[in-house]
């Protein structure tokens, strides 16, 4: 992958506004009511197009498809897998009895209760056979479209997002394979073949795996160290699912998801980053740009980032509508090349601006254009101190 060589680069996690139309047939679609096929295609492909074009003109430098033929990073892997069944069962919420709802269960609640029907809710899954990856044909045109529309672009590099087994085993439970590590290790010989067609297209694969943070808000019956070793298994997984890949063509991100909120018991960069640097990448995406963790850029003046590898720390936050001044941003990267390099860095974003596709109000698309061109615009103006 490109990197930092001669000035900073700028990229982002991935996720983006679609439109209305889009909306209504992803929606259709995940909930297995009747759509218009072609119409869904057509759409997809003009989506894309038309999202590839605003990153550019926005200045950012390795860019994607928004996951504009996705409803959501998470449960977009439903119908590329074959193995699971409907059910009642409930797969992990993040936001039910979790370190943060328990501390704040007034403003939680009335979050919920504010988003309430705004969202539209797939068919839940469980495991109840062998998992197996059947979206090959999916997934190849979704690379057609992206590539279609980078090619009509002036753009360094182009990504693909995939979610990490460990994201997957949270959302589906499994009622098949005798123990959870069995499972999680099928979800990631399934998941590979989808990580080495990305590849193999001439993509980058994004690895998007927030659970690696977010398990530990969601047990606050763990510790710490009880959730280290829960995630020492899940990079073992992922790095199995990522076999053979070369790290220099994958890039890995974590997160803590998309809460606006008060964000006081996620886990510290301090505790994780040393497993989180066992994942086989050639690049980290963390969140750094927020007010509750922009101070964490100190522990990477403790931690030796691996000969070649990048770090693009959020230098742009999706947990808040201020938007940032390019000065800002320019600040916050020339903090991580004074620790890691220059060359070692590249300017990204927190997190995706629609995950899930219904939640793309809580930062409206025109603010994410405007935070994306003051990351450029700020990553311009650290490349003329730094170089």
């Amino acid at each position: 992958m490109k990197r930092s060589t001669d000035r900073i680069l700028t990229t982002h996690v991935g996720s983006l506004a679609r439109p209305q139309r889009q909306l209504e047939l992803l929606f259709a679609k995940e909930r297995g009511e009747a759509y218009d096929v072609d119409e869904f295609a057509s759409s997809t492909q003009q989506a894309v197009g038309d999202i590839v074009a605003q990153q550019a003109k926005c200045g950012i430098d390795v860019v994607c498809d928004g996951e504009q033929g996705k409803s959501s990073f998470l449960t977009y892997i439903a119908e590329r897998l074959r193995g699971f069944s409907p059910s009642e069962k409930q797969g992990e919420d993040l936001w039910i009895d979790s370190r943060e709802t328990l501390a704040f269960p007034e403003f939680y609640d009335a979050h919920r209760k504010a988003r309430e029907g705004l969202i539209a809710k797939p068919v839940k899954l469980v495991c109840t056979g062998p998992v197996e990856y059947v979206g090959h044909d999916i997934l190849q045109r979704e690379i057609a479209n992206v590539k279609a529309a980078a090619e009509q672009q002036n753009v360094e590099e182009v990504f693909m997002t995939a979610v990490s087994p460990s994201d997957v085993e949270g959302q589906q439970p499994n009622a098949f394979y005798k123990t959870d590590e069995e499972y999680l290790f099928a979800i990631a010989d399934a998941m590979h073949d989808e990580y080495q067609a990305i590849v193999d297209s001439g993509l980058i694969l994004q690895i998007d795996d927030p659970r690696l943070l977010t398990y530990y808000i969601s047990r606050p019956d763990l510790t710490v160290e009880d959730c280290r070793q829960w995630a020492e298994v899940r990079v073992e997984a992922l790095n199995h699912a990522l076999r053979g890949l070369p790290e220099d063509r994958v890039r890995f991100h974590t997160c803590y998801g998309i809460n606006i909120g008060p964000r006081v018991h996620e886990m510290n960069l301090a505790d994780i980053v040393d497993i989180m640097l066992k994942v086989n990448a050639g690049a980290y995406l963390f969140e750094a740009g927020n007010p509750r963790h922009e101070h964490e850029w100190k522990v990477w003046e403790n931690v030796r980032v691996p000969e070649g590898k990048t770090l693009i720390p959020g230098v742009i936050s999706h947990s808040t509508p201020l938007v940032e001044h390019p000065e800002l941003i320019a600040q916050r990267l020339l903090r991580f090349a004074s620790v890691v390099g220059r060359e070692n860095v590249m300017g990204g974003s927190d997190c995706g601006f629609a995950s899930f596709a219904a939640t793309e109000q809580e930062i409206h698309p025109s603010i994410v254009w405007a935070k994306f061109a003051n990351l450029a615009e700020g990553a311009r103006i650290a490349s003329a101190e730094l170089w």
